[in-house]
């Protein structure tokens, strides 16, 4: 380690500032929303100062921390950033404080409350941050217990479901993924000399086709979980709908991204050979999602929902460009991670706002909310735009490369994508219409029982004839949340240049290596392959 311990300063800081709040009396609910958000903003800051520190056009890992950890086992301490992973870091660190801001009022247990966003901020950031499998893997694993607890702590009335399926579903797919690291671990007994977690030693080692498939596919099923392809994806509209707000907000625009970041990291990174026997069934399970999450969408009366599957659709786009092997593609896919947390992100927080309001997120209950809440409904639109990839937005940006990539390599899989486009201004405008336009509900829309996972219990406040006066807009603490979001939207769509100059090198390095195991076709090459991709992965020239 050279300089300052960026990495492990930005990555442990929110789990100090939680261990202080624990000293802080449960009854102090003002100093304990205080400190969270002091925390969380020093934090940012951090991560900015490490963003500075970054040097544009690096390929490898830079500000690398190694230490030994346990040496009979050649398990080690590493941590390291490149482009791949420094916008997930600045992601995390910015949306945590909205998060908090979000979560101001919350009444019941703010200790514990605030206490596990801080635990979920170390943990995910430390995920992004490791280099070492074996510690990758405690951080990874360390992103449900506190999860776990904001859905089922704090959720709704499915909350248990919710976070019962969710964990479930995690914890499979993590048992897949311990396999393949011990797996690996011990394969590099042989193959290197010594045993070794290090991503760097392992990546380009060498290893029979065969295993590389089946290693692959262990890490693939962990991955796939997190963000989520279908068919495993069923936990994600119920946990996104029973989460409160802010625990939805990071469970949709970083955690997701959790899953994502590995497929690139170590699917892409650690096996190559099998990401290329593998991709045209990437690029199946990445299209289905694509379509089947903006279709289902359409269906939704739940706004929260309809959220949440079209988050499916946006994420099926990151997988595509991923596995469409090119630099654009990647590159997009990369980008298409920062600006989907961004935009999905602050659509979740708008429909809790309206929640708070008229007591309901069934969109059959709403109607005529422009004219009542005007700066709500046009932050909402825009947004949603943006969401649905207007030009001159952010996730246009992403889109376009990641459709350009992907055409460049495999057309069909291109051309199916781009019907997503329409479907979701489909159910993003078709929605806004029903509740922001129209005509203003008197009464709910049926007598009914709500239906199964419909959040709509209560009847709007403002159907009722007592309640037919003005609703309020964004107060003051909304506009401290949506502000900067929209800042960062504008800024990503109209000049996303030093995002992407610091995102190319390293997932050029990435193509690079992919496009040295496709030219190979002879396996008296293998060695050769093995060479490249291993020097590529280490940051080598």
């Amino acid at each position: 380690m050279n300089g300052f311990p960026w990495l492990s300063v930005v990555t442990f800081a929110p789990l100090a500032g939680g261990v202080v709040m624990l000293l802080v009396p449960r009854g102090r609910r003002n100093v304990l929303r205080w400190w969270a958000l002091l925390v969380s903003l020093a934090v940012f800051g951090l991560s900015v100062g490490m963003l500075v520190t970054f040097k544009a056009g690096d390929a490898g890992y830079q500000m690398l921390e190694h230490a030994s950890w346990i040496p009979s086992l050649g398990v080690d301490y590493v941590m390291g950033v490149d482009g791949v992973s420094l916008f997930m870091v600045v992601l995390t660190t910015f949306l945590t404080p909205i998060a908090v801001l979000a979560s101001w009022n919350v009444e019941r247990e703010p200790r514990a409350y605030f206490f596990a966003f801080l635990l979920l901020e170390t943990a995910t950031l430390g995920a992004f941050l490791a280099l070492d499998l074996l510690l990758f893997f405690f951080f990874f694993e360390g992103l449900l217990f506190p999860m776990y607890l904001i859905v089922g702590g704090w959720g709704g009335r499915r909350r248990a479901y919710a976070a019962v399926k969710f964990f479930i579903y995690t914890m499979t797919g993590s048992a897949f993924l311990l396999l393949g690291i011990l797996f690996l671990y011990f394969l590099s007994g042989s193959a290197l000399g010594h045993s070794t977690f290090d991503i760097r030693q392992l990546a380009g080692m060498p290893m029979a086709a065969t295993t590389g498939r089946w290693l692959f596919l262990a890490f693939l099923a962990a991955f796939a979980v997190k963000v989520p392809l279908v068919p495993v994806h069923t936990w994600l509209p119920d946990a996104y709908a029973e989460a409160p707000t802010a625990g939805t907000l990071l469970l949709a625009s970083v955690l997701a991204k959790v899953g994502a970041y590995g497929l690139i990291r170590f699917n892409l990174g650690l096996f190559p050979q099998a990401a290329v026997y593998f991709r045209d069934l990437m690029l199946v399970l990445a299209v289905i999602a694509i379509v089947y999450g903006a279709i289902v969408a359409i269906a939704q009366t739940d706004a929260k929902r309809l959220i949440a599957y079209s988050s499916v659709s946006h994420l099926g786009f990151i997988v595509l460009g991923t596995f469409a092997l090119t630099l654009q593609s990647l590159s997009g896919g990369v980008l298409y991670m920062l600006n989907h947390g961004l935009s999905t992100g602050a659509l979740f927080l708008l429909v809790g706002m309206l929640a708070d309001r008229i007591g309901t997120r069934d969109i059959r209950r709403m109607g005529g909310l422009a004219a009542r809440v005007p700066v709500l409904a046009g932050v909402f639109l825009f947004f949603g735009l943006a969401s649905i990839g207007l030009p001159g937005l952010n996730n246009f940006v992403s889109e376009f490369l990641v459709l350009l990539g992907t055409f460049v390599s495999t057309k069909p899989y291109a051309v199916v994508a781009v019907t997503a486009l329409v479907l979701s201004a489909i159910y993003f405008l078709w929605a806004y219409q029903r509740m922001m336009q129209g005509p203003v509900v008197i009464a709910g829309a049926s007598d009914d029982e709500p239906e199964e996972g419909d959040a709509a219990a209560p009847e709007p406040a403002f159907a009722r004839e007592e309640h037919r006066g003005p609703l309020w807009d964004l107060t003051t603490r909304e506009y401290l949340i949506v502000v900067p979001l929209i800042a960062a939207v504008l800024f990503l769509g109209l000049y996303p240049k030093p995002v992407l100059s610091r995102i190319t090198p390293s997932a050029a390095r990435v193509t690079a290596c992919v496009a040295a195991v496709e030219t190979g076709a002879h396996i008296d090459r293998m060695a050769t392959q093995q060479f490249i991709c291993g020097a590529l992965q280490r940051g080598s020239p």
